[in-house]
């Protein structure tokens, strides 16, 4: 148990995620300091939404990473451990170094698990040329390598069959890629194509008719419920079954093979209390209150709520988590509720962005007033250097939660 001059008011499970951070920032200036505990094993912390950009070579790999220790609220408990185990019948957190925790009240973001292994061939494949994976910080630079090392053949672009975070990043770097193809002579001699398990292109019909628009006009392919199930890297082979026929196997050679991995719930949390059938944390998606423990709350990728798991939705998420935790310990009933607004910036380009924003209900909740499904050079400003400003500075400081008060400032101004 940590030393009682150290008491465990509020304890953040982080694992290099933004909703750990940012809510323990929150609750450091709603509890004090000395009341809030962050369990992180990490000794760096990523911007992840910058990946993207890393893996085309638009941005350096340093610039998406610091240390834990300078995002860090300053005076909180860190304990730089992983988690083993929560039991929340008893109100405990076991870490994989046999330290026992006791909590009050309990935040959960442990984030997700990436399953390279589940395709065959993986993750050792990432040790030939020619493949990589904007998913992971030890493979976004093998994707810059893979592309810039470009001469002819298939490009080949993955979606898997199973949920994803930010589930417009596996075909923003096929629009890069394809972009950088163009820009380097290379165009003629390549095949774009991207294999998605999805029946559909993107999730929102508004995005997905102008998405249709431009893998058309730029002559990309795309098939549709194709999952990946194997890679032979000696070979230059990627492996495909089509979902609605199991029987039918389709072997693609590729030049360059982009892989986004299998993602499943957080292995902590499936094996808790806390998670519901299908292993992820379950929460009231309009309170992100736990459904059976209301010392339980959570936020971000390891959650069940039914909406993309994307940063933007991460900071809309914690302006409502944190009125939450305030209602309850007054001992009053939430009065806020979270929309499922989430974010996903699809860049199309070295210099165009597509800005979707949406909410539980599959509807657009534009920002801007302008046609967000449209290309903008402005979009792509805001994605690769506002954002990541916001990031810092806003969001892991628990000083920014979305988009909505922006929104309303807008919105007051178009009147």
């Amino acid at each position: 148990t940590l030393p009682h001059s150290s008491p465990v008011w509020m304890q953040s499970l982080s694992k290099r995620g933004s909703g750990g951070i940012a809510m323990s920032a929150r609750m450091k200036r709603m509890l004090g300091a000395e009341n809030v505990a962050v369990v992180e094993p990490s000794e760096m912390h990523y911007y992840q939404p910058l990946w993207t950009l890393v893996g085309a070579g638009a941005k350096s790999a340093a610039s998406a990473g610091r240390s834990t220790a300078s995002v860090m609220p300053s005076g909180v408990k860190w304990v730089k451990s992983k988690v083993q185990e929560i039991n929340p019948d008893v109100n405990t957190v076991l870490t994989v170094d046999g330290t026992k925790i006791s909590y009050e009240y309990l935040i959960v973001a442990l984030g997700l698990q990436l399953h390279f292994e589940r395709i065959k061939g993986l993750p050792e494949g990432f040790e030939h040329p020619k493949i990589g994976s904007n998913y992971s910080v030890q493979t976004v630079e093998k994707t810059k390598r893979a592309l810039q090392d470009f001469k002819e053949g298939n490009a080949v672009f993955t979606f898997p069959n199973t949920p994803v975070k930010c589930a417009g990043a596996p075909q923003k770097i096929m629009y890069l890629s394809e972009d950088f193809f163009r820009k380097t002579g290379k165009r003629a001699k390549a095949n774009v194509i991207y294999n998605t398990s999805l029946p559909v292109l993107f999730g929102i019909k508004k995005y997905a008719d102008s998405l249709w628009e431009i893998v058309k006009s730029r002559d990309i392919q795309v098939n549709l419920r194709q999952n990946l199930i194997e890679v032979r890297p000696e070979n230059q082979e990627a492996v495909f079954e089509n979902l609605d026929n199991p029987s039918e196997i389709k072997v693609i050679e590729y030049e360059m093979l982009h892989v986004t991995p299998p993602m499943g719930p957080n292995l902590v949390v499936k094996a808790s209390l806390l998670a519901d059938e299908s292993g992820w944390l379950d929460l009231n998606k309009e309170t992100l209150q736990h459904m059976n423990y209301p010392n339980v709350f959570g936020i971000g990728d390891c959650t069940n709520l039914p909406t993309s798991k994307t940063a933007a939705a991460v900071a809309a998420q914690s302006a409502v988590l944190n009125r939450t935790i305030k209602k309850i310990l007054k001992n009053e009933m939430p009065d806020k509720k979270y929309d499922g607004y989430t974010s996903c910036p699809l860049v199309t380009s070295y210099n165009t962005v597509m800005l979707a924003e949406f909410d539980y209900n599959g509807q657009p909740l534009e920002t801007f007033p302008i046609n967000q499904a449209k290309e903008s050079r402005i979009m792509y400003h805001m994605k690769a250097d506002i954002m990541p400003h916001l990031y810092w500075h806003g969001l892991l400081r628990g000083l920014w939660g979305g988009p909505e008060p922006f929104r309303k400032i807008l919105h007051l101004g178009m009147k």
